[in-house]
C-alpha cells in the first residue's frame, strides 16, 4: 500500500468571509491539498462551491485541488472547472452519469481520478472502476453538512477497504477519509491504512485554535 500521509484542508470549513486569508495560511503552513466540495443540492441538501469559485481559487494557491463533486450529475460542472496535472478530482460511484466517461476526462486533463463511497458503499461493488482509479474516498459521515456526526463503526471500513485493495493487486490506490477527521481519528485510520486525511471542523478548522497549531498538530497525528 502507498506508504505516503497527505493533509486535505477542507474549504467548505474555512472562514468563508475571509477565504483568500485562510488559503493563503493553508499554503503557509504546508498542508498537501486544498479540498473542495461541490454540492448540487440533490444528491445532498446542500449547495457550496461551483466551478467560478474554484477557478478564482487556483489563482491564489500553488496547492493542487482536491475536488470532491458530490453530484447526482457532475459532468458539466466538471468540464466547467479548470483542472490541472496534480489535482484530485473524485465523483461519487453513486451518481447517475457513467463514470467511465468522467474517468476518461479527468485522466485527459492529467489530473488523478478519485472514487467516493457513501457509508453504505462497499468497495467490491466498484471493483470494474479500480483499475482507473487512483483515490478511494471513505464517506465517513452522511455527506452534505460540515460538522456532522461520524457514523458509529464506520473507522473500520478503512482497514476492511485496504485488504481488499492489497488483496486484489490494487495495493497503488491510496484511501482519503473525509467527515469528522479529528487527530485522534486520523491517528487511528493512519494505523488501518488510510491516506489522505481530509481536515475540517473537527480536525483543522476549530474555533478555539489558529490553524497555526492545528495544522502541524494533525500533521503529527498521521504519522503513524
Amino acid at each position: 500500500m502507498p506508504d505516503k500521509k497527505y493533509i486535505s484542508a477542507s474549504l467548505m470549513c474555512a472562514d468563508l468571509l475571509n477565504l483568500e486569508r485562510d488559503i493563503k495560511e493553508l499554503d503557509r503552513l504546508v498542508v498537501d491539498f486544498i479540498h473542495i466540495d461541490v454540492m448540487d443540492g440533490t444528491f445532498v441538501p446542500n449547495l457550496t462551491f461551483g466551478p467560478d469559485t474554484i477557478n478564482a481559487i487556483r489563482k491564489i494557491t500553488t496547492k493542487p485541488l482536491d475536488i470532491h463533486f458530490l453530484m447526482e450529475r457532475p459532468r458539466v460542472i466538471i468540464r466547467s472547472t479548470e483542472l490541472q496535472p496534480g489535482d484530485i478530482v473524485s465523483i461519487h460511484s453513486e451518481c447517475k452519469e457513467s463514470i467511465m466517461e468522467n474517468i476518461a476526462f479527468v485522466k485527459q486533463k492529467g489530473a488523478m481520478f478519485g472514487l467516493a463511497l457513501n457509508p453504505d458503499t462497499e468497495i467490491e461493488s466498484v471493483r470494474k472502476y479500480l483499475s482507473y482509479t487512483d483515490v478511494i474516498i471513505l464517506m465517513l459521515i452522511v455527506p452534505g453538512f460540515a460538522g456532522s456526526t461520524i457514523i458509529h463503526g464506520i473507522m473500520e471500513k478503512v482497514e476492511r477497504t485496504r485488504a481488499f485493495l492489497d488483496n486484489n493487486n490494487f495495493s497503488n490506490i491510496m484511501i482519503s477519509v473525509d467527515g469528522s477527521v479529528s487527530c485522534e481519528r486520523a491517528h487511528y485510520m493512519s494505523s488501518l491504512g488510510a491516506n489522505i486525511f481530509v481536515g475540517g471542523t473537527a480536525g483543522i478548522f476549530k474555533k478555539d485554535k489558529p490553524l497555526s497549531e492545528t495544522i502541524p498538530d494533525f500533521r503529527n497525528a498521521i504519522i503513524y
